[in-house]
């Protein structure tokens, strides 16, 4: 089964790093909102560190796409790399899977909203993450090669690109700033989200 590698980091000046990703080549192959659903049933995938999720990518112009995917227990590679098997497939209608998934039992365990902008840089993938209310994020994705020479090229500290998963981000902001980190849209009462000025 593959497994996917990356990265993540808090990026505090997302123009200057969106002008560097373009600046060296970047393609922009997406912009718009991505809300993931990890579902749940008794406990059971999150109780062995797994993920089940719908994945929906809907873009500022053009049709949604959406993604059913199982996830491994994280883990770090020798390399340093945040590590996870993973499988997945595309599918049409996002709301339909999870109209499924419910047939079937599962039920909505944690909801996860961003706006995103998604580039390719030769092999690899640049994803810039804004929250609803937390830090904004870059996510690198690739080989180990591609994503040292992604960092390199972007300029990005090394020691603050991290092989840890979004809880300890948000922990991270909540310890800084004082105030809870939100995930999901649904949870700002009103609040605008981050991106509304990305």
């Amino acid at each position: 089964m593959p497994s996917e590698l990356g990265l993540k980091a808090v990026v505090t000046d997302p123009a200057h790093l969106r002008a560097a990703l373009l600046g060296a080549g970047g393609i922009r192959r997406f912009r718009g909102l991505l809300r993931d659903r990890r579902l749940d049933r008794d406990g059971a995938p999150l109780s062995r560190e797994q993920v089940l999720r719908v994945r929906r990518w809907i873009p500022e112009q053009g049709a949604e796409r959406a993604e059913i995917a199982w996830k491994g227990p994280a883990g770090v590679s020798p390399d340093g790399m945040k590590q996870r098997e993973e499988s997945e497939l595309e599918v049409e209608d996002g709301a339909a899977a999870e109209r499924l998934f419910e047939a079937l039992g599962y039920r909505e365990a944690q909801a996860i909203d961003r706006y995103v902008e998604v580039y390719h840089l030769g092999r690899t993938v640049v994803r810039l993450e804004w929250y609803p209310r937390m830090d904004v994020l870059v996510e690198i994705g690739g080989d180990v090669a591609g994503i040292e020479e992604v960092i390199r090229t972007l300029r990005l500290p090394r020691e603050q690109c991290l092989p840890e998963a979004l809880p300890s981000f948000a922990l991270r902001f909540e310890k800084r700033t004082g105030r809870p980190a939100i995930l999901a849209e649904a949870e700002l009462a009103g609040e605008p989200p981050t991106w509304s000025d990305a």
